[in-house]
C-alpha cells in the first residue's frame, strides 16, 4: 500500500506528464509506410504511430493529444520526440474514390487508389453491387475506422476490369473527379436555355457572311471553334480570326460558371473525349460548320509585310464558313505536293503568306518553342495500342497556330487597355526562388551573359535565345527547364516570358476551354462599354485546378496504355529500345524511346554501382559510366508499377553510357 509521500509523488508525476501534453487540431498526412504525421496549423508535423494511424484516413481533420514519446522501438522512441494520439474525428473529406476489388479467403476488399492510403477496406456483402475480384470500381467510405480501426466501403459503380476496352480512360477520369457526361437534365436545360436566344438576329452584329472563311482542323473534328480569312492590303494583309460564340447562348444561364469551372476544359484521351459543353451546343448550335451561318466573335487585325500585328478590332458578327479543310489537305497544298484544294487556291494562298510573315516576325523578335517530334497512336477495337508512328508537325498546323497566337495577343492587349480584370495568362520566366541558381548556371556555362537582367522580359528573352544557340556540348536550353515557372492565370496583365510578350491570354477555343469562354465574356462586356467585374481569383484557381486534374488524368491513362503496349512487345521478345535521356535527377533519369516516343524511368538506385549527381552538368557519374541529359542510350523494358501510376521502368543495357571524365 502506498504511503502519503508516494501518493503525492505519483500525483505530481501525473501532473507533470499532463502538463507536457498539448491538445490541438491537425490534418492527417499519410505515408507509404504504416505510420503518418499530424500536420498542425502552425506547420509542425507530429509523428502518428502505426496503431493510431489505423484510426484515421489521409486528409482527416482530427483533434490530437501531443505527448512525449514513451519507450518502445522505432521512430517513436527517439529521444526528445513527440507523438500524436488521436482523440476525436472532426471531418473526413475522403468521400468517393476508385480502387481495385481484391479478396482474402471469402472476404472481399477494395484496394483504394488514394495517395498514401495503404490499407484494404472491407466491402460487406450487401455493399458489393455485383463487384468481383479484379474489377475496378468507384466506392464511398461506408464506415470510418475512428472507433475500432476497421473501415469499410460500398461500391457505387462498376468501371470494368482490365480487359474492358477503354478502362484506362474511364478509370483515370473518375479517379480525377472529371464528370464523364453531362447529366441529362442539365444538358437538356442548357439546350433549352440556348434555344431561347436568337443571336443571329441581334442588331449589333455585323454581317460577315460574304467573306470566304474556312476552318482548318482534323478531319474528324465536329466542335469547330474557329475559322480564318485573309485578304491582301497595300501594307500587307488583313487577317480575320472568327471564333464560335457560345456566350451568346449561355452567358446568362444560372450556374454556368460553377459547371464550367469544375470541368475547366474538354478532355482528350486516346480513343475518347469528354466535352466541356454538351454536344448539342458544341457540335450543333455553335460550331463554325461548313455552310452554316453562326454567331461569332471576330478579331480583325492588320499584318504588315514584315509580320507585325498593327491595328485590330473585335467584332460581334455573323459568319458562314465556306469549307471545312483538313490539316492534311492544307499541308499538302502549303508544301506544294498536291493540288486537290486548287478551288481554294486564292484564299489559302493569302492565308499562307500572312502566316509566313507572322512566323518570321515571331522567330526574329520573340520566343518560339522548338517543334517536338509528334507520335500518332493507332488503337484497335479493344482500344489498345496496335502501333505508333512518328510524324512531324505540319505546316498547316503552324499556320493555324500563328493566326491563333496573333488573335490571342490582340485579346490580351484589348483587355489590358480597357483595364478589365482579365483573365490573362502570365508566365514569370525563372522561378523567383531560383534566380540566383540561374545566375550561377550562366556563370558556369555562359559567363558573358551572366549579368543579364533575368527578371525583365528583354533579359529573359536574351538569355533563352543565347542558350538555344549555344555551341556548348551540353544541352543548356533543356537544362534550365527545371528552373522555370509554370504559366498561371491572373486577373491583372503581366508579361508572358515564355513567349516574350507583354501580355497574353486565350480567346480562340471557347467551346473547349472555360478560360476562353471567360475571355469572350469580358471582350463583349468591354465592347458594350463596361468591363465585367464578376471574375474572381477563386474562379481562376478552380479553373487551374480543373485543368490540372484533366492533364493528370490523360497522362496517367497514356502511361497505362503505354505500359500495356510495352508488355505486349515484351511477350514477342522486343524489349530493347534506342532512347534518349529526357530528364535527370539524383535518383536516375527518364528516357524517351526514339521510335515510339513512349517514356519511362531508369532507377539507378537499384544499380550495383553508385552514381553521383551533378546539377550543373545534368549528369550522373559512377566509376565506369556517365549519363547526361539528351544522351542516346539503349534500354530494356522490365515492367510497370501500378502503385507508381503505371510508370514504365527500364534498365540500361550493360555497357551503355559515356565514359566518366578523368579526375
Amino acid at each position: 500500500m502506498l504511503n502519503n509521500d508516494a501518493l503525492a509523488q505519483l500525483k505530481g508525476l501525473k501532473q507533470q506528464i499532463e502538463a507536457q501534453k498539448e491538445h490541438t487540431e491537425a490534418t492527417v498526412k499519410g505515408t507509404q509506410n504504416r505510420y503518418g504525421f499530424a500536420v498542425v496549423d502552425d506547420g509542425r508535423e507530429i509523428f502518428i504511430p502505426p496503431d493510431e494511424m489505423l484510426k484515421v484516413l489521409p486528409g482527416d481533420r482530427v483533434r490530437i493529444c501531443i505527448r512525449p514519446a514513451t519507450g518502445g522501438k522505432g521512430k517513436a522512441s527517439q529521444e526528445g520526440r513527440t507523438v500524436a494520439d488521436i482523440e476525436k474525428l472532426i471531418d473526413s473529406p475522403l468521400d468517393r474514390f476508385v480502387g481495385k476489388v481484391v479478396n482474402k479467403g471469402k472476404a472481399v476488399f477494395v484496394l483504394p487508389d488514394v495517395a498514401n492510403l495503404n490499407r484494404w477496406l472491407f466491402i460487406p456483402p450487401h455493399a458489393r453491387n455485383g463487384a468481383k475480384p479484379g474489377d475496378r470500381v468507384e466506392c464511398a467510405v461506408l464506415r470510418h475506422p475512428i472507433r475500432d480501426g476497421k473501415p469499410s466501403a460500398k461500391v457505387l459503380s462498376l468501371l470494368g476490369d482490365d480487359t474492358t476496352p477503354g478502362i484506362e480512360n474511364s478509370y483515370c477520369a473518375v479517379r480525377a473527379d472529371i464528370p464523364r457526361v453531362w447529366p441529362e437534365k442539365c444538358a437538356q436545360a442548357l439546350t433549352e436555355h440556348a434555344g431561347k436566344h436568337t443571336p443571329l438576329k441581334d442588331s449589333d452584329r455585323t454581317d460577315l457572311t460574304h467573306l470566304s472563311f474556312v476552318s482548318i482542323d482534323s478531319a474528324r473534328t465536329l466542335d469547330i471553334d474557329d475559322a480564318l480569312y485573309a485578304e491582301v492590303t497595300h501594307e500587307g494583309w488583313a487577317l480575320y480570326v472568327a471564333v464560335a460564340d457560345p456566350t451568346a447562348y449561355l452567358d446568362d444561364f444560372d450556374g454556368i460558371d460553377e459547371q464550367l469551372s469544375q470541368r475547366g476544359t474538354s478532355v482528350y484521351f486516346h480513343g475518347d473525349m469528354i466535352p466541356m459543353l454538351p454536344d448539342s451546343i458544341t457540335r450543333d448550335l455553335c460550331a463554325l460548320a461548313e455552310d452554316q451561318v453562326r454567331p461569332a466573335l471576330v478579331c480583325k487585325m492588320t499584318v504588315s509585310e514584315d509580320g507585325q500585328v498593327g491595328e485590330y478590332s473585335f467584332i460581334k458578327a455573323t459568319v458562314c464558313s465556306k469549307a471545312k479543310l483538313s490539316y492534311a489537305a492544307v499541308d499538302r497544298y502549303v508544301t506544294g505536293s498536291n493540288d486537290e484544294l486548287i478551288a481554294w487556291a486564292n484564299p489559302l494562298e493569302v492565308l499562307v503568306q500572312a502566316y509566313k510573315a507572322l512566323r518570321r516576325h515571331r522567330e526574329n523578335n520573340e520566343l518560339v518553342m522548338e517543334d517536338r517530334r509528334e507520335y500518332r497512336w493507332h488503337l484497335g477495337e479493344d482500344k489498345q495500342i496496335e502501333h505508333i508512328e512518328a510524324s512531324e508537325k505540319m505546316a498547316s498546323q503552324h499556320l493555324v497556330e500563328e493566326c491563333m497566337i496573333a488573335a490571342n495577343r490582340c485579346a490580351a492587349h484589348f483587355l489590358a487597355m480597357a483595364d478589365a480584370p482579365g483573365p490573362f495568362v502570365v508566365h514569370a520566366g525563372f522561378k523567383k526562388d531560383r534566380i540566383q541558381e540561374a545566375r550561377d548556371f550562366l556563370t558556369q556555362h555562359l559567363p558573358e551573359i551572366a549579368d543579364a537582367p533575368l527578371e525583365t522580359l528583354a533579359g529573359y528573352q536574351h538569355v533563352l535565345k543565347a542558350l538555344s544557340s549555344s555551341t556548348n556540348e551540353l544541352p543548356l536550353r533543356a537544362m534550365v527547364n527545371r528552373l522555370l515557372a509554370r504559366a498561371e492565370l491572373s486577373r491583372t496583365p503581366a508579361e508572358h516570358m515564355g513567349m516574350a510578350l507583354q501580355a497574353y491570354t486565350n480567346f480562340t477555343s471557347p467551346l473547349r476551354k472555360y478560360l476562353d469562354f471567360l475571355v469572350h465574356r469580358q471582350i463583349k462586356a468591354v465592347l458594350a462599354g463596361s468591363p465585367d467585374q464578376r471574375l474572381t481569383d477563386e474562379q481562376l484557381k478552380a479553373t487551374s485546378r480543373a485543368v490540372a486534374r484533366c492533364r493528370d488524368a490523360t497522362q496517367a491513362a497514356e502511361r497505362w496504355l503505354a505500359a500495356n503496349y510495352l508488355q505486349k512487345l515484351a511477350t514477342t521478345g522486343q524489349q530493347r529500345f534506342k532512347a534518349t535521356v529526357s530528364h535527370i535527377t539524383s535518383a536516375g533519369f527518364n528516357v524517351k524511346l526514339d521510335e515510339t516516343g513512349l517514356e519511362g524511368v531508369v532507377d539507378l538506385r537499384k544499380a550495383p554501382e553508385k552514381f553521383s549527381f551533378d546539377k550543373w552538368t545534368a549528369s550522373l557519374t559512377s566509376t565506369t559510366r556517365r549519363f547526361r541529359l539528351q544522351q542516346a542510350v539503349e534500354v530494356e523494358f522490365v515492367g510497370s508499377d501500378e502503385t507508381q501510376d503505371w510508370k514504365s521502368e527500364f534498365i540500361v543495357v550493360e555497357g551503355c553510357g559515356l565514359k566518366p571524365p578523368k579526375v
